[in-house]
Formats: C-alpha cells, structure tokens, sequence
C-alpha cells in the first residue's frame, strides 16, 4: 500500500461488477505510470480475482470507481461509458462564485496530443463558503474527456482548488496553510448505470473522505452537501 494513502473500500459488488472508493493519490491502473500501488491491484486483492479497469479517475481524484469482473460486463460498461450511458456526479471546490447553474459546451481533447472533440458538461453550485471566496460545484460531465471537470470549470473562470494544471499555486498554498487541504479538491461523488447483467439501475454513492470533509467544514461547507454524503 502506498504510504499515507487511506485503504481502498469497496461500495458495490457483485459476481459482475465492483464499485470502490478510490483515494486521492492513488492511480487506476499502472498504464498511466509505473506505480506498484494502483486502484486495480488493491480491488483485485480485496475480492481475490482479476478485475477490468472500465472508467478513469485523475490520480488526485478521489470517489467511485467502477470495474468489470467480467469480460462480457467489461465490454457492456466500456461501451455505456462510451455513449454517455453512465450519469456521473462530481463535487469540486472552486474559487469564486460561479453562475447558479448551466451547461458547459467546449471542445477539449481525449488526450494530451489528440485533436478537440465536443465535450459537455452540465453544473449547479451547492453552496458559497461564508468564510473564503469560494464554491461548492456539483458538475456531471455528459462527455469522457482528459481532465474534463478540471478543463471546463478553469474554461468558466472558476479552477478547482489544489489544481496544480488548471489552477492557481498562490491559491494552493493558501488551502493548504489555512484549512490544511493537500490535495485536489474534485470527488466523484455519484455513479448511476444499467447493471450489464439485468439492465437493473444501478447507483452508488461515495462517501466524501477525511481529506476534503475536514476542509470543508472549515470552509462552513459542512451542511450543504448533497443527499447521502456529509462532512
């Protein structure tokens, strides 16, 4: 296990499918670095047979992560991520105060080096912290894109807080020194899709983690958060 990182917990399972809560800093699976620690390792370990890898989470994103635990429930749940099948919901702290409510519509890449395609993303503000300028954004990107929430809400003028790519380093520090948040303040915090076995819906909630609910409630974020999630 990687030191100082939280261990994985595993929020749905069945014979097909695997829903875990990822913790920031931890990576999906060892394609996108050399890691020895990565989310796929520790869910295969934890139910003791090989899991597939169907949706990304960033490294310092934290939340629900899905997996197949079978090659037919793989192809079926790669395919719905694909064609905007799965609702996902995300909860970011951002400086400032965005609009109420709206639809991001901005091309972006799939990947570093690859052309822009259409990438959409719908989001609503929570909350205002009353004791800094920032907001608590609850956004549900209708598109898979390379760093789509981080892209888009820096494309509205409101980046995450603790973004090192898309943010501010003064803003940063900041967190980091006042209310002692070390880490991307992006959780995915809602998963909802059609089961690949029986077509049942299925939808998971993550819980939010001590890194963010401790910020958080220093920010007077605590009681505003969405349905089923607390600080």
């Amino acid at each position: 296990m990687a030191t100082g990182l939280p261990p994985i917990e595993l929020l749905y399972v069945d014979d097909h499918v695997v829903v875990a809560q990822k913790p920031s800093g931890l990576l999906v699976h060892r394609g996108w670095d050399n890691d020895d620690d990565v989310a796929m390792f520790r869910v295969r370990d934890a139910l003791g047979g090989y899991v597939y890898p169907v949706h990304r989470l960033d490294r310092g994103t934290s939340g629900a992560l899905v997996f197949a635990r079978t090659k037919e429930a793989a192809t079926a749940l790669a395919h719905a991520f694909e064609q905007g099948a799965v609702a996902k919901g995300y909860l970011a702290l951002v400086r400032g105060v965005p609009p109420d409510g709206g639809t991001i519509d901005h091309p972006i890449q799939r990947r570093e080096d690859g052309p822009r395609v259409p990438a959409v993303t719908r989001f609503r503000v929570v909350a205002q912290s009353p004791v800094d300028r920032c907001s608590l954004v609850d956004a549900s990107p209708e598109t898979g894109r390379l760093h789509q929430v981080r892209r888009h809400l820096r494309h509205i003028n409101h980046p995450l807080v603790g973004d090192v790519n898309y943010g501010s380093g003064e803003i940063n520090r900041h967190y980091r020194a006042r209310y002692g948040l070390h880490r991307l303040a992006l959780h995915a915090h809602r998963v909802a899709f059609a089961h690949p076995a029986t077509g049942a819906r299925v939808e998971v909630v993550a819980p939010l983690p001590a890194d963010l609910a401790e910020p958080f409630a220093a920010l007077g974020l605590a009681t505003t958060l969405p349905p089923g999630l607390s600080a």
